[in-house]
């Protein structure tokens, strides 16, 4: 299957799932996909039992595309730029201290305990995983991958909460610059097990979380304050040349990353926001006008509900290969690894609110709120399957594990935070 039937295939499937979801299951966007595309791939597992050579030729044809790949260096950056410019920069930049502090504390703490948790589980005998060789280090890289939250689910799932619009912009965020960190936490440590302990130094450790994170910041920087010298430049009065702009530079991004080595999710992010602000103008009697045109934002809006709607498909799809190396035994990991991860995420969350209500004022259960909105999806998914080769048996362990954390935290959570939030 090429490239052009495999995008027909996905975009049929977004369709009619679509459908079924509003007509018939009416669950929210991103959840119904999700229970869709496993009710889908447990119906191709069903009758892979009839016709194994069925199940074959899915199982080649979910392994012709690489989805790390094609999440990480295509639709994620387009996913988190719509992101970024549906967020209230303003009230962002009044909170920057509050989400930066969220972000990064609650990334890097739910690393080491969900990391620190899983390596002692593994050495339990108990559960007999001890034979399948995980250090520390790939124990960390689980945590590092299930650490950041999921922009595109939970900014779904914000929008329909009715929440106070600054505890909404704290929510979405924390989850948009929790991605960035998250990814260059994992990929220090992915540097860590590639070349060695013994290679590695603070001062290289340090670099390269600096190189990752001001090289991304600077970089989204400097090219939105070009794009939005452009796009001042246009007047909003061609819209369409606006759209191209946007687009070619959401491209570009992933390609300066890659050569120098920057953070392409931070650089997306913090380029979105550039672009998302009012300026000043004197056509306006009001004084301010937005510096890309509505036609831009509908734009954007339309590609991330496309996306969003093959991402959770893939998402769905993707489960067919791990689910045949599955065990029975790992059921009981599977649920106290939940656990780990939600309470090492309300802890992550909890400590930094308490310390900064000292000077901020939070609405009740905010911590609450943020750690069960803390939906985890395909970023998760793609950087388990980005792990190296040299972890293993223990790569099926944590592929297993990134999948059962992202179904509960998409059903369950998902299902319940409207609940929790009334």
């Amino acid at each position: 299957m090429n490239l052009l039937e495999l995008s027909a295939l996905l975009l049929c499937l977004a369709s009619i799932f679509s459908i079924i979801n509003l007509r018939i299951l009416k669950l929210p966007q991103t959840i119904g996909l999700m229970v869709l595309a496993i009710m889908l791939s447990l119906v191709i597992m069903i009758t892979g039992l009839v016709s194994p050579d069925f199940l074959s030729y899915v199982t080649t044809l979910t392994k012709q595309f690489d989805f790390s790949v094609l999440l990480i260096d295509v639709m994620l950056p387009f996913l988190l730029f719509a992101g970024a410019i549906s967020v209230d920069v303003h009230e962002l930049l009044k909170d920057k201290v509050t989400v930066l502090f969220l972000a990064t504390f609650g990334v890097i703490f739910s690393t080491f305990a969900v990391g620190s948790g899983l390596f002692w589980l593994v050495e339990q005998p108990l559960f007999g995983l001890s034979s399948l060789g995980l250090s520390y280090v790939d124990c960390l890289l689980f945590g590092a991958l299930i650490a950041p939250t999921d922009p595109i689910a939970v900014l779904a799932m914000v929008k329909k909460m009715n929440l106070s619009k600054v505890t909404e912009t704290r929510i979405a965020g924390e989850s948009l610059f929790n991605d960035g960190i998250g990814v260059v936490v994992f990929l220090t440590l992915l540097s860590i097990k590639i070349e060695g302990i013994d290679n590695i130094t603070v001062q290289s450790v340090g670099a390269l979380f600096a190189q990752e994170v001001v090289g991304g910041v600077f970089l989204g920087a400097l090219l939105g304050f070009l794009g939005l010298k452009l796009v001042e430049y246009i007047e909003n009065d061609h819209v369409e040349l606006e759209v191209l702009i946007t687009l070619s530079m959401v491209l570009l991004v992933p390609v300066i990353s890659h050569v120098f080595h920057f953070s392409a999710v931070l650089a997306v992010v913090v380029m979105g926001l550039f672009l998302n602000q009012n300026i000043d103008s004197d056509k306006n009697k009001d004084g301010v006008q937005r510096a890309m045109g509505d036609y831009v934002y509908k734009f954007w809006h339309l590609l991330d509900e496309t996306l969003n709607a093959i991402l959770f498909i893939l998402i769905g799809l993707e489960i067919i290969p791990i689910l045949q190396n599955f065990e029975m035994s790992y059921i009981i990991i599977i649920l106290l690894v939940i656990v780990l991860v939600v309470v090492s995420r309300g802890i992550g969350v909890f400590v930094p609110i308490q310390l900064l209500s000292i000077k901020k004022v939070f609405e009740k259960n905010t911590a609450l709120i943020i750690t069960w909105g803390g939906l985890r999806g395909g970023l998760s998914i793609a950087l388990a399957l980005n792990l190296p080769d040299s972890i293993g048996e223990g790569k099926d362990l944590i592929l297993i594990l990134t999948y059962g954390v992202v179904l509960f935290t998409i059903l369950v959570q998902g299902l319940t935070l409207k609940k929790i939030v009334k």
